[in-house]
């Protein structure tokens, strides 16, 4: 039976079977992937929870500064599951940074964005800024407390363009302050057009990635050997079938993030106030300012940047180009980085502090964004310490840092002052 109607699909739709055997079974990676790797399918299982959910959640929201919370509310309490469909809407928002934070990690470290693949790389950045787009607009969508003054900063850091920033974030917006017209479009922009072009950029993202192969930790090639592999003379002698060997143990992997979420989603789906703020789980009011506001978790570090740029000529546009140019920096990175080697397997001394000066530095930022920095430093240092003097030094010190990391690899590589060790012709089966 299977048979006949694999056959009645293969007469009616012959593109099909090809687009599985070349982009599944037929797809040949690399045998020595490990751990690092199971966040590109992780990516895509969340993204999955995030289409699904999102949907379910749509049908009961109702847009409006008036209506807006109290939807919330009664998806919350009355809708049958409404409390486990946005709970899992919600954690996976932060389990989906947590997840591309690693993912872009593993690649900066194993070299995934040299040649041949920099498109790759391209697609995948663009994927972040759209995934990004698209968690703000719906971390407005609830119109709690945080809801409300988190669209006030953002859009204020539209109005510090030149020239056109005033318009542009009464567009926006839809007049003067967040309204109506705000959440209008908020909704229009999270439920239909960045989910279709998330979806559209994931396609690229995949094929671009298939037509030149995945990377690995070694950082080498796969290339078909004399006899090719034990499935043909033709394939690579370095490479094995995506499925069914990856796709299984992929499924080893979704089940143990699957409890972690699950154990998250039911015993602790606040996470402490770091994936549902308390302060959201009250009505906007614009007469009502939070004692202290910080952006949601996975915004922090950029928000540090705006925070620590200081005005210059009586503009406060420098705090959105640096953070900004904090997101250009990583598009760019493939022409940044021209050395000759791949991995950190087998990079120089100075290309590995230097990466992990970046990520202590990305994290510090976070700390501040965070305001974490303000319980953190009186703990260290006591309580009569001067705390925006040395919140401003610690930050600063933390951009420099981010950047400088730019910096010293341009450096670092165009003028070859980096010490590669021998990479060998083959990758090593080692997962």
């Amino acid at each position: 039976m299977t048979s006949r109607w694999r056959h009645w699909l293969e007469e009616r739709l012959p593109g099909l079977t090809r687009m599985i055997r070349r982009h599944v079974t037929a797809y040949y990676a690399p045998k020595n992937f490990n751990l690092w790797y199971y966040f590109g399918s992780l990516a895509l299982l969340v993204l999955l929870n995030q289409l699904v959910t999102g949907s379910f959640l749509a049908m009961n929201y109702k847009p409006g500064i008036a209506t807006a919370f109290d939807s919330v509310q009664y998806i919350m309490r009355d809708v049958n599951w409404g409390w486990l469909i946005r709970t899992m809407h919600t954690t996976g928002a932060s389990l989906l940074f947590v997840i591309i934070f690693l993912h872009t990690f593993r690649s900066i470290m194993y070299g995934s964005f040299k040649k041949p693949r920099e498109l790759v790389w391209l697609l995948g950045m663009l994927l972040f800024v759209v995934v990004m787009a698209e968690a703000f607009t719906g971390y407005v969508l609830p119109w709690g407390t945080m809801s409300f003054w988190a669209t006030r900063v953002v859009v204020a850091l539209f109005a510090t363009i030149p020239v056109i920033g005033p318009h542009l974030a009464e567009w926006i917006m839809g007049g003067s302050l967040p309204a109506d017209a705000t959440l209008n479009r908020f909704f229009a922009l999270h439920v239909i057009m960045l989910p279709l072009l998330l979806l559209f950029l994931v396609v690229l993202h995949l094929t671009a990635l298939h037509e030149v192969g995945s990377n690995n930790p070694d950082g080498v090639e796969i290339r078909c050997g004399p006899k090719g592999n034990r499935w043909g003379k033709h394939y690579p002698a370095d490479g094995i079938p995506f499925h069914p060997y990856y796709t299984l143990k992929d499924l080893v992997g979704v089940g143990v993030f699957l409890l972690v979420a699950a154990y998250i989603v039911f015993f602790a789906p606040s996470f402490d106030g770091w994936f549902l703020e308390r302060n959201n789980a009250v009505m906007a009011d614009p007469l009502l300012t939070p004692a202290h506001i910080r952006p949601v978790w996975y915004f922090s570090a950029f928000y540090a940047m705006v925070r620590m740029m200081p005005s210059f000529a009586g503009t406060a546009v420098w705090g959105p180009i640096a953070m900004s140019g904090s997101i250009a920096l990583l598009f760019a990175l493939p022409w940044i980085d021209v050395g000759p080697v791949k991995s950190i397997r087998y990079r120089g001394t100075g290309y590995k502090v230097a990466l992990g000066i970046f990520v202590l530095a990305f994290v510090g930022l976070m700390l501040i964004g965070s305001n974490l920095t303000d319980v953190l430093f009186p703990w260290l240092f006591g309580a009569n310490i001067n705390l925006t003097k040395w919140t401003m030094i610690f930050g600063r010190t933390m951009m420099l840092a981010y950047f400088g990391f730019f910096v010293f690899l341009g450096l670092y590589t165009h003028l070859g002052w980096e010490k590669t060790r021998p990479v060998p012709e083959r990758v090593r089966a080692r997962g």
